[in-house]
């Protein structure tokens, strides 16, 4: 095929806004927004939100701005509005082991009334049990229980009062202890004193006495104690009489108030029932205390305490499943946490305390998070490894263990959780994953790859247009013309770097919409037209082009050697692209090489100096083995030959420059003059067919501002790969330009078409025997190599010198 110099039509792609079918986009507002581009990842979104089976998570593959994390969410919505409400869930107190609260899952919206009905029954029973508590039945009927206490303990201190006399004792009770004195015959109480001067025989019969009247003290009390604990029984067991009717009226009424079906039904029930009975074993705290009535209400508000409901998921409210977006997924914020208060030098807390995470929010429903943000700890990550493995969720407070002081710790009941993952991670992230961790990655068994760009039809440009409406809306900005949008369309091609594809990155859209409108308003306008997205995009090249602008100085100013005019032998301008992540920018560079006789070979200079990459090493082997290949019939070859990129101090990597390299090789070999106008991208295979290359535009783009400074003079163009013809969509100065044929675009397939442009000398077919025409390129590199083998024989196999007669 032959060398193509490329008219302006083929080199880039305009869009008529006429075929749009709308004059601004505030006629596209009633249309829903749709996944642009994104087929395959909508089709995969939908069936994995759909699949209620477990391990069934999604993980979402994707650049970002590539509308991943905003579709997501728009299809979890969409798909939570389809699915059933979630229980409630509440914490309660656990009677038998405070520490391990319990777990309840309530219907949706029952929580909150549990929680209201408690409260209410707390309130009722600190007014309902004192009435019961002094009405007249209650009265009567402990008076009497008091009264058959009293009458048998009377009737006992009698005969221990009639004992005690009858040894000369007077006995009396004080704070519950029994307290005796010796009386004379006057019966007056006697002193230690005058019990000292008595007879040592009276007084040995008075210790006697006072022995005896121990046993018949501790005899009393061994009959009274039973007695009044049986007195305390029957009252606790009338108090219980008493209440338990109301206790039994007011629980009653808690479960008629829950009138939905509920799953956990004989966990409330048996819980409901703890509660009665700790009623009714503190019924004593709900009496007035006519001494401590300070401490009475610090013990009972510690006995109701208990009774509360800690709501920690309340789903009144909701239409359908929850969709939780998780920014932030700490430990505590996703997994729940417990909250501590600092008391007497411990950290102390209770079952009210514990709160929950995205994850129990979001139980029945679905959770987005970010794989970035997960594995930036250790600790959520492995937890969430083992959520998902036994799908049952602990929380628990892991510093608190690291705390200087002691800390009460509880352990609440685990819960089953059922939720649908949505992970959103690149593509390299998603790799990495599966091989390092399969097991985790088995739990996300739905792949959802959003394309990095995607082929453009009337249908896609559509749905871009209505993409653009609805970012306008949604930010209040003014709306875009026909004119202005197609301009937006012919930058998604140039973001994709094709004139057949579109960019499926649209928050560069989305800020060249906003920048667009900017200006927009600053001209007072009420629609934004094609001026002002150029503006936009011009503006934004001038914020970021400054590396640019200097590298372009620099060869303006001599500092970097390039040569746009004449012919040099075995130089040549390659081109290179430089990605700063925000801006891409291309520019010269020159590539140098210099052959010689010798069995070196090949040999690139920034590869031994280590300044090369390994792709940039594998282009220029595959550039020696070809190389070699042109001139096997001479094999082995007798060359010394060096390449190098001139002037270049940070490295280079990609094989984009293999082509020119080869070509320099071929005009050191050939001694024929390349044309220095004329700069060269593109790879060469083995059989030296040009391929494609990345950057075409910037590359093309830089190269041509140099041009422009020092001179165009009609002689200058690049020669890039023919297949990149579909990826050209330069700006409208270099296009002008080629119109002009002041710059010239040429493309090669092969690479003997670009060595025949750039010399002006045929390449040279071989004959039978595998020789070049003399007057060809090959043929005069074919010539020199020979040369270099015969100078390598000499130095060899030198001549012997002649013999001199004598």
């Amino acid at each position: 095929m032959l060398i193509l110099n490329l008219t302006p039509a083929d080199l880039r792609i305009n869009i008529d806004s006429n075929l749009l079918g709308f004059s601004d986009t505030s006629e596209l507002l009633t249309y829903p927004l749709p996944w642009i581009g994104q087929e395959r990842a909508e089709m995969a979104a939908r069936f994995g939100l759909g699949m209620d089976q477990p391990d069934y998570n999604l993980f979402v593959l994707g650049e970002v701005g590539s509308g991943r994390t905003s579709l997501l969410r728009q299809a979890m919505q969409v798909a939570a509005a389809n699915k059933a409400v979630p229980p409630d869930l509440c914490y309660l107190h656990n009677f038998d082991a405070p520490e391990r609260p319990q777990a309840l899952y309530l219907p949706a919206g029952q929580g909150r009334l549990l929680r209201q009905l408690m409260v209410h029954m707390t309130i009722s029973l600190q007014t309902d049990i004192p009435q019961c508590l002094e009405g007249q039945g209650f009265k009567v009927e402990s008076e009497r229980i008091v009264k058959i206490y009293k009458e048998e303990e009377s009737k006992n201190y009698a005969e221990l009062e009639a004992f005690a006399e009858a040894r000369k004792f007077a006995i009396q009770r004080e704070a519950g202890r029994m307290v005796f004195t010796l009386l004379d015959k006057e019966r007056h109480a006697l002193t230690e004193d005058e019990v000292l001067v008595l007879p040592k025989e009276h007084r040995a019969e008075i210790e006697q006495a006072e022995q005896e009247l121990h046993a018949k003290i501790t005899s009393y009390f061994e009959k009274t104690r039973p007695l009044e604990r049986a007195m305390n029984d029957a009252l606790a067991v009338l108090r219980r009489q008493v209440v338990e009717p109301l206790l039994n009226h007011e629980l009653q009424g808690i479960r008629d108030g829950l009138k939905q079906e509920i799953k956990d039904d004989v966990k409330l029930s048996a819980y409901l029932e703890r509660v009665m009975q700790d009623v009714l074993d503190h019924l004593e705290q709900f009496k007035v205390s006519d001494t401590d009535e300070e401490s009475r209400q610090e013990v009972l508000s510690k006995v109701l305490s208990r009774y509360r409901v800690n709501l920690v998921v309340d789903n009144d409210g909701l239409s359908g499943a929850p969709v939780i977006v998780e920014d932030n997924p700490l430990f505590r914020s996703l997994f729940g946490s417990i909250e501590y208060q600092t008391g007497s030098d411990v950290l102390v807390t209770d079952f009210t305390r514990i709160r929950a995470g995205s994850l129990h929010k979001a139980h029945g429903g679905f959770l987005m998070l970010h794989l970035r943000d997960l594995l930036a700890d250790d600790m959520v990550w492995g937890k969430l490894r083992r959520l998902l493995r036994s799908g049952k969720l602990q929380i628990e407070e892991p510093g608190t263990a690291l705390t200087p002081i002691a800390a009460v710790s509880l352990e609440p009941e685990a819960v089953k959780v059922e939720v649908k993952i949505i992970l959103i991670g690149s593509r390299e992230q998603y790799y990495e994953l599966q091989e390092e961790d399969p097991e985790f990655a088995r739990r996300f068994r739905v792949k959802v790859d959003f394309a990095e760009s995607f082929l453009s039809s009337a249908e896609t440009r559509r749905a871009s247009s209505i993409f653009i409406a609805h970012a306008c809306q949604e930010m209040g900005l003014p709306h875009f013309s026909a004119a202005a949008v197609a301009r937006l369309l012919e930058d998604s091609h140039r973001e994709a770097d094709d004139q057949s594809r579109q960019s499926a990155i649209f928050a560069r859209t989305e800020a060249l919409v906003m920048e667009s409108a900017a200006l927009c308003r600053a001209r007072a306008g009420l629609l934004v037209d094609a001026a002002d997205v150029e503006a936009a995009l011009q503006a934004h090249i001038l914020r970021h082009d400054y590396p640019a602008q200097r590298l372009q100085e620099s060869i303006a100013e001599g500092d970097l050697l390039i040569t746009v005019h004449g012919e040099k032998v075995g130089q040549l301008n390659g081109l290179s692209q430089i990605d700063l992540g925000d801006y891409r920018f291309g520019f010269p560079i020159r590539v140098t090489a210099r052959t010689f006789a010798g069995e070196d070979g090949l040999l690139n200079i920034g590869r031994e100096v280590e300044m090369s990459g390994p792709i940039h090493d594998k282009g220029v082997f595959i550039l020696q083995n070809y190389l070699s290949a042109l001139f096997a019939h001479i094999a082995p070859l007798a060359l010394n030959a060096s390449i190098v990129f001139e002037q270049d101090y940070y490295g280079v990597e990609g094989d984009s420059a293999s082509c020119a390299e080869l070509y320099v090789l071929l005009s050191s070999l050939s001694g024929l003059p390349l044309k220095q106008g004329i700069a060269v991208t593109g790879a060469v295979n083995q059989y030296g067919e040009v391929l494609p290359v990345g950057g075409i535009n910037e590359k093309i783009e830089g190269y041509f501002r140099v041009c422009e400074t020092a001179g165009l003079d009609g002689s200058q163009g690049v020669l890039i790969p023919h297949r990149n013809r579909r990826n050209l969509m330069l700006e409208h100065k270099v296009i002008e330009a080629v119109a002009k044929g002041l710059f010239h675009i040429y493309t090669a397939e092969h690479t003997n078409e670009g060595i025949e442009l750039l010399t002006g000398f045929p390449v040279g077919i071989a004959n039978g025997m595998g020789h070049y025409p003399y007057d060809s390129v090959l043929g005069h590199a074919q010539k020199t190599l020979l040369a270099y083998r015969r100078a390598c024989q000499v130095q060899e196999h030198p001549k012997e010198g002649r013999k001199h007669l004598r």
